[in-house]
């Protein structure tokens, strides 16, 4: 997998890189198990601070998606996080912003649920 970071993007890094390690693992470019480079290797590999990488893993980790054993490293999941309350609040408060973003700029219904479907659709396993 190859994490691509937007040094001009206003997404801080340690977002862009979490949800590139998520995207990885819903396209089963990550695999479960898959041990992931140590905090410094990833670091110096797309040129960013370590700390960040570090932050981006505590993240996964305590989302679900990330274990960490102190002799192997950092692996992604064998259990992905399960859907609960909290999840689909963050949920709708994210596609309430989204979709009001998207209405602002003159998006249709029809336009924009077809774009939420190609995208649902790159990520299921065939």
């Amino acid at each position: 997998m190859i994490i691509k970071i937007d040094f001009e993007s206003e997404t801080p890094i340690y977002e862009q890189l979490r949800r590139q390690i998520i995207e990885g693992i819903a396209k089963g470019e990550l695999k479960k198990g898959e041990e992931l480079p140590s905090v410094r290797q990833l670091a110096e590999d797309i040129g960013i601070n370590l700390h960040t990488v570090n932050k981006s893993y505590n993240i996964l980790k305590e989302e679900g998606y990330l274990v960490v054993d102190r002799r192997k490293g950092t692996m992604v999941s064998d259990i992905m996080p399960k859907i609960d309350e909290n999840y689909i609040n963050n949920l709708k408060e994210e596609i309430k912003y989204i979709i009001a973003d998207a209405y602002c700029r003159g998006m249709n219904k029809e336009e924009f649920l077809d774009l939420c479907e190609k995208y649902f659709h790159s990520f299921v396993k065939k």
